[in-house]
């Protein structure tokens, strides 16, 4: 039987930087993951190979980094029915281009987006939807969320306006 993952897949090598922290957010979670590059603009070919080979091989849904046009996500999500996260890079235009481009999907083919370079709320976005038939998981995540509570100290907060 094969071990399911998450698929991340980057656009180019220089997408690394900030893909790599998905792949770290998931191995912290104990989510086992599978990374590769292809580009849906210079090697279409490529992509549509490794998502078949990917969907074949158990991935349970799939985080695509990409910058400027960002198409990425959105091809991949046009190959699966598996729930697709687009993490826009940063570019020349610090990153919008990338972001309206991975937001603004045509109707009935949807691609999830969180913030420019935002790879690590991706990969707790893919382990929230995997958490939905794993309580184990989801009893990890809900750890992490007290954890990451317990570092946002009242000492530390001020109020404003009032009470």
């Amino acid at each position: 039987m094969k071990k399911p993952f998450i698929a991340v897949l980057l656009g180019s090598e220089s997408d690394l930087a900030v893909m790599s922290r998905a792949v770290e957010t998931l191995d912290s979670l104990g989510i086992s993951s599978r990374t590769a590059i292809a580009s849906a603009h210079r090697t279409p070919e490529l992509l549509r190979a490794t998502v078949a080979k990917f969907e074949k091989d158990g991935a349970l849904a799939y985080i695509a980094g990409a910058g400027m046009a960002a198409h990425l996500p959105g091809v991949v999500a046009s190959l699966t029915i598996k729930p697709v996260i687009g993490v826009p890079i940063s570019s020349k235009l610090l990153g919008l281009d990338s972001l309206l481009s991975i937001v603004q999907m045509p109707s009935g083919i949807p691609v999830a987006t969180v913030a420019i370079d935002g790879a690590a709320n991706a990969a707790l976005l893919a382990a929230q939807i995997l958490a939905v038939s794993d309580a184990k998981l989801a009893a990890k995540l809900a750890s992490l969320r007290r954890e990451t509570a317990a570092r946002t100290s009242p000492a530390k907060s001020k109020l404003y306006g009032g009470q």
